[in-house]
C-alpha cells in the first residue's frame, strides 16, 4: 500500500527540470491546453447558433440575449486575478479541475432555465468562472514548460478553439434541429466534464539549476601548501622533520620570523622554541578552520527553484500597474477585445440577410474556423523560424484584422462574407495566438511576471468583452442591419492598434532612463573602490579568500 501511495505521489507531483525543458511532460500539458480551448472558446464562438432560438423562446431582442455571452466572456476575464491567486495558493491542477466542474455545471443548468435572467446567472456567471479557472491556470503552466519552442507550440495548442468552431458548430446545430437547444445545451454540459479528467494530468513544474564545480577552500589551500613546500623544501628540512604532518602555510609567518631573529633555518631548535612554533602553527590552523567554515557558507546549494522568479511567486503582484509599456499593451487588448467576440454572432445573421439559407449559414463559421487554424499555425511557425520581432507582428495584424471588419459592414452578397470570414478568420487566429503569450516576452513584462500581469490584463480586457456584443445588438436593434454590428468591432481595434504602438516606444524609454541613472550612480563607486594592492599579498591570498574579495578591481 505504501508503495502504491509513493507511486501515485511520484506521477502526480512536481517534474524537476535543470533548465526550461521545452518538452518533455510539456507536450502533455499542451494537449490539455488543446481541449481547454475546445471546451471554453470553441463553445462561446459557437454561441451564435442558439441567438435566434433565444429571442424566440424568451421573446427578448438581440441586445437582451447577447448580454449572456457578454456577462460569460467578462467573468471570464474579470476573475482572472482570482485565478492567479488560486492557482498559486492551491496548484493548477485543483484549480482547472474546479473550472472543468463549473463550466459543465452552468451550461446543463442553462438547458431548464425558464427566463433569460435565470440565464445570466448559469451561463453567465457559473460558466464563465469555469471557464476562467480552466483556461488561464492551463496557458500560464505551458508557457512555463516551453521556451524556444513557445510561438510554434502555443500556436498548434490554441487551434482547439478553431477545431470546434469549423467541426462542432455545424454539429452542435444538427443536434438542436433534432432534440432542441435545451437537451443540446445537456449534451455540450457533459462534453465539457471531460476538462476536468485533463486538469488532474496537470503537473507543476520546478527548475533546479546545476550546481556548478567549486572547489572547496580546504583543497585550494592544500594545494597552495603544496607549492610552498616544494619552493622551501631546502631551507625547512628541520622544521618539516619535527612537525609530524603538513606543513601550513600560514606558519611561514613564524620560520619567517625566526630568520629575523637570527636563529638559523637549519639548526635544530631546542624544546622550547619548539613549544612555542607549534603554539603558533595551532593558532594558524585554528584561524584556516574559520576561514574555512566561513568560505563554505555560500557555496551550499540553494534551494530548489520555480520556473519563474521568486518575485512572481506572489499570489498577484500588482506591480506591473507601474509599468508604462503593460499600462499601454492592456489598453490594447481592452479595445481589441471589442471585435474578438462580435463577429462570430453576428456572422450567421449577417449571411441569411444577404440571402444565404438557415442551414448553409453555420458553415460561415466552419469556414472562418478553418483560415484561424491555418493563421495560427503559421504564425507560430513564422515567428519560430524567422528572426522577427513579434510585438510587429502582431500590429500588423491588428491593422490588417481593422480593415476586415470595415469590409464585413459593406458587402452585399454572399461571396463578399465568405472572403470575409476567410480573411477575419485567418488574421483572428495570429492575434489570439500571440497577444496572451506576448506579456512573457521582454517588450511587455517578461516571463519571470507574467503568471500575476496575464491576470491582471485580462481582468482589464473583460470590461470590453462586457460591453462588446450588446454594443453590436444595440446597433443592430437601432439600424436593422447586421452589418452595423462589425463597425463597433472596427472602432475598437484600430484604437488597440494606437495603444499597441506605443509599448515598445514606452518600453524603450523607460530601459534608456533606468541606464543613464545606473550609469550616474555607479561611476563614483568605482573610482571609491579602487585602491593599490600589494602583489605579495595577491600571491600568496587564495582566489576565495577575504583578500581576494575586499577588492573587486584584481582580476
Amino acid at each position: 500500500m505504501m508503495g502504491l501511495t509513493s507511486s501515485v505521489k511520484g506521477c502526480m507531483g512536481p517534474n524537476v527540470y535543470p533548465d526550461v525543458p521545452d518538452g518533455g511532460f510539456g507536450w502533455v500539458v499542451a494537449v490539455t491546453f488543446f481541449f481547454v480551448e475546445v471546451f471554453t472558446y470553441g463553445i462561446i464562438k459557437s454561441f451564435g447558433i442558439f441567438l435566434q432560438d433565444l429571442v424566440a423562446e424568451f421573446n427578448e431582442s438581440n441586445t437582451r440575449v447577447m448580454w449572456v455571452i457578454s456577462i460569460c466572456v467578462f467573468i471570464m476575464s474579470f476573475a482572472a486575478p482570482l485565478a492567479t491567486v488560486l492557482s498559486n495558493r492551491f496548484g493548477f491542477r485543483p484549480t482547472v479541475m474546479v473550472g472543468g466542474f463549473l463550466m459543465s455545471l452552468g451550461t446543463i443548468s442553462s438547458g431548464f432555465t425558464r427566463s433569460i435572467n435565470e440565464m445570466y446567472i448559469t451561463m453567465g456567471i457559473v460558466s464563465g468562472l469555469g471557464y476562467c479557472f480552466t483556461y488561464l491556470p492551463t496557458l500560464t503552466i505551458l508557457s512555463q514548460y516551453f521556451s524556444r519552442r513557445r510561438s510554434i507550440v502555443t500556436s498548434v495548442a490554441s487551434s482547439g478553439e478553431c477545431i470546434a468552431t469549423f467541426a462542432l458548430a455545424p454539429a452542435f446545430n444538427a443536434i438542436k434541429d433534432a432534440i432542441g437547444w435545451r437537451y443540446c445545451m445537456v449534451v455540450i454540459g457533459v462534453l465539457q466534464a471531460i476538462v476536468i479528467g485533463f486538469g488532474a494530468l496537470l503537473r507543476p513544474i520546478i527548475i533546479e539549476p546545476r550546481q556548478p564545480v567549486v572547489e572547496s577552500s580546504s583543497s585550494h589551500l592544500k594545494e597552495m601548501q603544496s607549492k610552498y613546500d616544494l619552493e622551501n623544501a631546502g631551507t625547512h628540512t628541520s622544521a618539516s622533520s619535527v612537525d609530524s604532518g603538513v606543513q601550513s602555510l600560514t606558519a611561514s609567518c613564524t620560520n619567517l620570523n625566526n630568520t629575523q631573529q637570527g636563529a638559523p633555518s637549519q639548526a635544530s631548535p631546542d624544546k622550547k622554541s619548539l613549544a612555542e612554533e607549534e603554539k603558533k602553527q595551532q593558532v594558524c590552523l585554528k584561524k584556516e578552520e574559520d576561514n574555512e567554515g566561513q568560505e563554505k557558507a555560500p557555496l551550499e546549494p540553494s534551494e530548489p527553484t520555480t520556473a519563474v522568479s521568486p518575485a512572481s511567486t506572489k499570489r498577484l503582484d500588482f506591480t506591473v500597474l507601474r509599468d508604462g509599456s503593460f499600462i499601454c499593451y492592456s489598453l490594447f487588448g481592452l479595445f481589441a477585445t471589442l471585435g474578438f467576440f462580435a463577429p462570430q454572432f453576428y456572422v450567421m445573421e449577417l449571411s441569411v440577410s444577404l440571402g444565404v439559407s438557415r442551414e448553409t449559414a453555420p458553415f460561415m463559421l466552419s469556414a472562418m474556423g478553418v483560415a484561424e487554424l491555418v493563421g495560427r499555425l503559421s504564425i507560430g511557425w513564422l515567428l519560430a523560424r524567422l528572426p522577427l520581432r513579434k510585438i510587429n507582428v502582431l500590429l500588423l495584424s491588428v491593422l490588417l484584422l481593422g480593415g476586415v471588419l470595415v469590409a464585413f459592414a459593406l458587402v452585399t452578397e454572399f461571396w463578399g462574407v465568405a472572403a470575409c470570414c476567410v480573411l477575419y478568420g485567418y488574421l483572428l487566429g495570429t492575434v489570439c495566438s500571440t497577444h496572451i503569450p506576448m506579456l512573457a516576452e521582454d517588450d511587455v513584462v517578461g516571463i519571470e511576471r507574467m503568471p500575476s500581469a496575464v491576470g491582471i490584463y485580462a481582468c482589464i480586457q473583460s470590461f470590453a468583452g462586457l460591453a462588446g456584443p450588446p454594443l453590436g445588438g444595440f446597433l443592430v436593434d437601432k439600424t436593422q442591419r447586421y452589418g452595423s454590428a462589425f463597425y463597433s468591432c472596427a472602432v475598437g481595434m484600430g484604437l488597440g492598434a494606437l495603444f499597441l504602438g506605443l509599448v515598445r516606444p514606452v518600453r524603450l524609454g523607460l530601459c534608456q532612463g533606468k541606464r543613464k541613472s545606473e550609469s550616474r550612480e555607479s561611476s563614483p563607486s568605482r573610482k571609491s573602490t579602487y585602491a593599490p594592492v600589494d602583489f605579495l599579498d595577491a600571491d600568496l591570498a587564495g582566489e576565495g579568500s577575504p583578500a581576494k574579495r575586499k577588492d573587486p578591481s584584481v582580476v
